[in-house]
């Protein structure tokens, strides 16, 4: 079966994409189908979701960081074995840089490169037909983004639904359901986005819930009709803009507080011939010492601070491990390399020191943002003057930048100076910038 995909958007954050998405995707699977996910843009928590249910991993596309063969690619693992593809959007559909479309990094741009069409959530809280213009405008907004129908979200009453899909159906578009407002679970949120996946204690009763909810509420057969096949082509096995595995074997630190690994990172890694060996800092583990290099992601060690500080077998391996081979930390990670971590409390915790920088979570900033790095000198992530792009989003600060040379000096999304950042000593190195794809001069 060919694989048929639709994306679920909406006009802003918060409307309701991730709660649709997931209901979709455990309701279809209850139907016996195979499904698969993708989110657009930088994210790491809501693909997480993604994978508990699909039990693949969770993937993402971003048109601004990723050249069109790696677009490809990651589309052409996320389809592989999947009946539908549900593509969760970021922020609102239309929402990315003032650059040229295609090339903004916004939602709109991956519909239109995959012909993926959309299905638009629209939270009805505070409003009624008004949702119908809404509607048309997205609707008619860009003739190379097709919107297949509305999905009413946060819905009080019949009357209320009544209102909303009189307005959509004046606007010459079909609604796929209304899911009903009401009490009980929600998904509890943090600083960076939603509670991990890997946190909830009943995450499989709460998706079941919501797959029951799916079933009452929505037209699935319509929104399954409403998919179509996704345009894509073959792209040869290295194609541009892949980051090469740091090693052969690649020491992970993977629990709570280390969590941010691009999915098609690990992916791609493997199919390079690599091998990523897990291990949990907060269990007191060291890298395995059979390792050849050594991956430390971003996360929440701010959470985890002092349990960090008392992890002495893991700071003695990881110190150990760095005097021969490379040891790369990226946000979190990058904090936890430094000499001293502040938390919200205010309280210091000893880190690794392996790096010379501190950070704090009390002295909160947001840094948010995508993100092109110029590589100061040789290390892990690539040669000297190769070009990386991904993101930023942390709100921990340097209280002190120590004296390590700078990792890579930084450009914003179109095109501002920003200076250096992080910081390289001997083997090790690490900065706030999340990596997802290198690009050619």
């Amino acid at each position: 079966m060919t694989t048929q995909a639709i994306m679920v958007a909406a006009p802003r954050s918060g409307g309701g994409k991730t709660t649709l998405t997931l209901a979709l995707l455990a309701a279809f699977g209850r139907r016996g189908l195979r499904v698969g996910a993708v989110k657009t843009g930088p994210d790491y928590i809501d693909p997480a979701f993604h994978a508990a249910i699909t039990g693949r991993p969770g993937l993402n596309l971003d048109s601004w960081c990723m050249p069109p063969n790696l677009l490809h690619r990651v589309m052409q693992a996320a389809c592989r074995d999947v009946d539908i593809l549900v593509v969760e959007s970021a922020m609102g559909l239309f929402d990315g840089l003032s650059l040229p479309d295609g090339q903004r990094g916004a939602p709109s741009d991956i519909a239109a490169f995959f012909g993926i069409p959309v299905l638009l959530v629209l939270d009805m809280s505070g409003q009624g037909q008004s949702v119908g213009p809404v509607a048309k405008g997205f609707a008619q907004w860009s003739p190379h983004v097709q919107v297949n129908g509305v999905v009413l979200n946060r819905v009080a009453s019949a009357r209320h639904e009544r209102l909303g899909r009189e307005a959509v159906m004046a606007a010459d578009l079909p609604v796929y359901g209304a899911l009903m407002r009401q009490g009980g679970q929600t998904l509890p949120e943090r600083h960076l986005g939603l509670v991990q996946a890997r946190e909830h204690g009943d995450l499989p009763g709460w998706l079941a819930d919501l797959a029951d909810k799916a079933e009452r509420e929505l037209d699935l057969d319509g929104i399954l009709a409403a998919a179509r096949p996704i345009r894509t082509q073959p792209v040869e096995y290295g194609a541009a803009g892949l980051l090469p595995p740091p090693g052969q074997r690649i020491a992970v630190a993977d629990d709570a507080a280390f969590s941010f690994l691009y999915g098609h990172l690990a992916l791609f890694w493997r199919q390079a011939g690599a091998e990523l060996v897990p291990f949990s800092p907060l269990a007191d583990e060291g890298p395995d010492p059979s390792c050849t290099a050594c991956w430390l992601p971003g996360g929440y060690p701010e959470l985890h601070a002092e349990q960090l500080a008392t992890a002495e077998t893991f700071r003695t391996g990881l110190a150990q491990f760095a005097q021969t081979r490379p040891v790369h930390g990226e946000c979190g990670g990058f904090m936890v390399l430094g000499q001293a971590l502040e938390d919200a409390q205010g309280a210091h915790h000893r880190m690794a020191g392996l790096l010379g920088h501190s950070t704090s979570f009390a002295r909160r900033k947001l840094n948010l943002g995508y993100r092109e790095a110029t590589l100061v000198k040789d290390c892990v992530l690539g040669a000297r003057g190769a070009h990386l792009r991904g993101h930023e989003f942390h709100y921990a600060t340097v209280v002190d930048a120590g004296a390590d040379a700078p990792l890579a000096s930084l450009r914003s999304g179109i095109g501002e100076e920003l200076g250096f950042c992080g910081g390289q000593r001997g083997f090790v190195s690490g900065s706030f910038f999340h990596v997802l794809a290198t690009v050619s001069e």
